[in-house]
């Protein structure tokens, strides 16, 4: 023999992770739990089903109650920006009565300005009008 061969002999056999016992295969005298049974997965499995649609809805009705809350805040900025519109147009109007009054005075100024906005309110009435019929024919049914 070499000094080579001698190393060889003398060293332990390796015992890796193929060397390791089978948890699944009994061994010496341990008693392993028996797997579970489908039955029990499917109880498990409805009881995990059940618990989330609990959350679920937990989370919606958390979403919504928040949605609700910032709707008020909305509406509410929404109709004092309204508001302020409105009081805008009331003063363009007036602002457009005394500019006019100077050049044609008091009687036509206000006559122009009232024609001017009905005729605008016209326009956008039409517009409303033909807006709703199209929002109508899209529910309307096939037949009619």
């Amino acid at each position: 023999m070499t000094g080579l061969d001698s190393d060889i002999a003398t060293k332990q056999p390796h015992i890796g992770a193929t060397d390791l016992p089978d948890p699944y295969q009994d061994g010496e005298g341990e008693a392993s739990p028996p797997p579970p049974s489908l039955l029990d997965d499917l109880a498990a499995l409805f009881e995990d089903g059940k618990t989330y649609a609990q959350a679920e809805v937990a989370y919606q009705k958390s979403r919504a109650g928040y949605v609700g809350e910032q709707t008020k805040f909305a509406l509410a900025y929404g109709a004092g920006a309204l508001g302020l519109f409105h009081l805008a147009a009331i003063a363009l109007t007036v602002g457009l009565l005394i500019s006019l009054m100077t050049l044609v005075g008091p009687w036509i100024a206000t006559a122009i300005v009232t024609l001017a906005l009905g005729v605008l309110g016209l326009v956008l009435a039409r517009k409303l009008r033909a807006k709703m019929l199209e929002i109508r024919s899209a529910f309307a049914e096939d037949g009619k």
